[in-house]
């Protein structure tokens, strides 16, 4: 008897993992500066943490309906119009336990056996192992920095076959911090309708985007048809910092809506009935908090982009959403150091955080190489030591 082939073929999040392990060393005394961490480090709102204080003083604590309370569906439908011009009926929103699972939904809602779904790389670590969840087929596409780490029709075109199915799409991308424009959107959408194709177009970090000129886009936005074929997907973990409330959402057309809801009803049934009064509140009252969070996120941004440019042998584009600095290490490999040969980013991370104490994520994980990734949501403080240590890093051996 052993586990399935699906269970051997699933990891555990990379992300989760390093930064548990992070954790459990400074709980321990350890001096690290952790850059791995892929949350804001913002308290969640007052306004949110009230809301859910008095649902469970009035007792909101039964089970809800399975896609949600209608309440909180409604305020997303409204929140995706004003935002993205998205027209959604509240029926057509399950609330699902955060993004990863509404991604996970949506893959078991179109994935039969064998299906391929293209997935661009570098890509978020948990999607490659959701679409063997699914026992489906990842079919990985490799970008360039030169096309700053965006897929475009051509590399699409040489990826698709007769089985592929869907599309992943990110923006603001996790790594890399690279958001489409309308214009790149446009291309992607042109290529999945003349295809057949579906996209999960995953949205999570759309509320943080650092350049005035560059508004986001949702490709479900450019037309019908495109809507028709796109599952939205978004959540209330990075905009309002409550990663742990766990609360996420898909849109999607009719059909696939249903059928997303019919799966959560046999697997997990309703998002916590708090957690769901919290997320109404940040979707109706106050949001001061937003535009304080965007600020101070696109600070630390300038200030550590300005700072890894400025050490040699490293470079980064400037990212223009989410919070990280996609760091290109490509110099450093084949450098010997502590009697250890640099062969790929894992190993860059590993001395990062053995010898200067700073944790940073291997690009491995994000399906490319000689990369690592740095997360700036964190305090100034810790920012400017954890680059004054890479620095460091850097002067001492090179």
């Amino acid at each position: 008897m052993s586990i399935s082939e699906v269970a051997k073929k699933i990891r555990p999040s990379s992300t989760l993992s390093l930064s548990t392990n992070v954790r459990n060393l400074i709980k321990d005394g350890v001096d690290i500066v952790d850059f791995s961490a892929g949350e804001p480090d913002f308290d969640t709102p007052e306004n949110i943490k009230q809301a859910a204080i008095e649902a469970i003083n009035e007792n909101f604590t039964r089970y809800t309906h399975y896609e949600g309370i209608y309440e909180l569906r409604e305020a997303i439908a409204n929140d995706l119009k004003e935002k993205c011009s998205l027209e959604y009926s509240p029926e057509q929103i399950v609330v699902s336990n955060g993004s990863k699972h509404a991604i996970k939904n949506a893959l078991t809602a179109i994935t039969d056996p064998g299906d391929e779904i293209i997935l661009p790389a570098p890509y978020w670590n948990s999607y490659l192992d959701m679409i063997y969840m699914v026992h489906g087929v990842p079919k990985i596409v490799n970008t360039r920095v030169q096309d700053s780490f965006k897929v475009t029709s051509r590399l699409l075109a040489e990826a698709i076959t007769e089985k592929t199915k869907a599309i992943i799409l990110n923006t603001p991308n996790n790594p890399t911090g690279m958001v489409y424009s309308r214009e790149e959107l446009e291309e992607i959408a042109a290529f999945v309708l003349k295809n057949n194709l579906y996209v999960i177009s995953d949205e999570i970090y759309k509320k943080l985007i650092y350049s005035r000129k560059l508004k986001h886009t949702s490709i479900a936005s450019l037309s019908d048809e495109i809507k028709d074929r796109t599952i939205v997907i978004d959540g209330f973990s990075k905009s309002y910092s409550m990663t742990g409330w766990r609360v996420g959402y898909s849109a999607s057309n009719s059909e696939i809506a249903k059928a997303i809801g019919n799966i959560q009803s046999n697997s997990t049934s309703n998002v916590n009935s708090i957690a769901q009064m919290a997320a109404l509140e940040a979707l109706t009252g106050d949001k001061s908090f937003e535009e304080g969070m965007l600020h101070e996120f696109e600070r630390r941004r300038d200030y550590i982009a300005q700072r890894i440019s400025d050490i040699p042998m490293l470079s980064s584009l400037l990212p223009k959403g989410a919070f990280y600095l996609f760091v290109d290490v490509s110099r450093l490999i084949g450098k010997e150091i502590f009697d250890i040969k640099i062969q790929n980013s894992d190993d860059v991370a590993k001395i990062l955080l053995d010898k200067y104490k700073v944790a940073v994520l291997p690009s491995h994980v994000f399906g490319i190489e000689n990369y690592i990734r740095i997360s700036f949501a964190t305090s100034m403080s810790n920012i400017v030591e954890g680059v004054n240590r890479i620095e460091k890093f850097i002067k001492d051996n090179f």
